[in-house]
């Protein structure tokens, strides 16, 4: 049976991130949730599986802590998860995030298709999808709005700066998909009591034999500020203001 595989992280819930008045920031109170748009990856996943007659499974890469999604990825309607535990994740970049990632998909049986969010919720940095293509030696889409899988072909919609873009690719490949692709359902409670009866498997970092050695560290964390001008326009027509606002925009690059 086809594999349509899901990549998905376990994140700092935003919503619970504090900057401090010396711009540090504080996630000592911060809980952790599936990223957003993983959630959206998930569901394209199972989506897609349940149009196929396939099986949608998830794949996570984390430290020991990320064991607490896996229930709440299961009971997002995939049959099975596959955890990399490994405490090299903390520190994990693009590149060796996407090598574990690559390493454990080559150890499932017919993978046909890799799901992944356009970017993670913490970092958005649009790196997996293409380094997983990479590692893999398979064909990607980015950017990816709507896709239909029919035999072995995949078309993918994919939304461009000024078009949509129709692409055709053989699988087995890799999508990265954007947050407009579906709306993920709230998992009902007969979902979560069923999720707790699926398969897990849990591989350590020397099962996989991967490069986990990041390419770039983290030096500095700080909380962005913005420096307003705060520019009021309210001399003469609404007209003139309107143009002085124009120019004023124009100037700072905005438009």
């Amino acid at each position: 049976m086809a594999r349509i595989v899901a990549c998905y992280k376990w994140v700092v819930d935003e919503a619970d991130i504090r900057i401090n008045p010396d711009r540090s920031v504080d996630l000592s109170k911060a809980k952790k949730k599936i990223s957003d748009y993983d959630k959206c990856a998930i569901e394209a996943a199972v989506q897609t599986a349940t149009a196929i007659g396939g099986k949608a499974v998830g794949l996570t890469f984390g430290t020991a802590d990320a064991r607490q999604s896996l229930k709440d990825a299961l009971s997002r309607g995939l049959e099975e998860v596959y955890y990399i535990n490994a405490e090299e994740a903390a520190q994990a970049d693009g590149a060796a995030t996407a090598n574990a990632l690559a390493a454990a998909i080559k150890k499932m049986e017919e993978v046909n298709l890799v799901i992944c969010a356009e970017g993670a919720s913490d970092t958005y940095q649009r790196q997996i999808a293409p380094r997983i293509g990479a590692v893999l030696d398979w064909p990607v889409a980015t950017s990816v709005s709507k896709l239909e899988v029919t035999g072995n072909t995949l078309t993918a919609v994919r939304k461009l700066d000024d078009c949509l873009q129709t692409v055709k690719v053989e699988l087995p490949a890799v999508v990265s998909v954007l947050p407009e692709i579906n709306n993920p359902p709230i998992p009902t409670l007969k979902a979560v009591l069923a999720a707790g009866k699926k398969p897990v498997k849990e591989f350590s970092a020397g099962e996989l034999n991967a490069d986990l050695v990041p390419k770039t560290r983290v030096a500095d964390l700080q909380g962005y500020v913005m420096s307003r001008k705060n520019l009021i326009f309210k001399d003469g027509e609404a007209v003139d203001q309107v143009k002085e606002l124009v120019a004023a925009l124009k100037k700072e690059g905005v438009i």
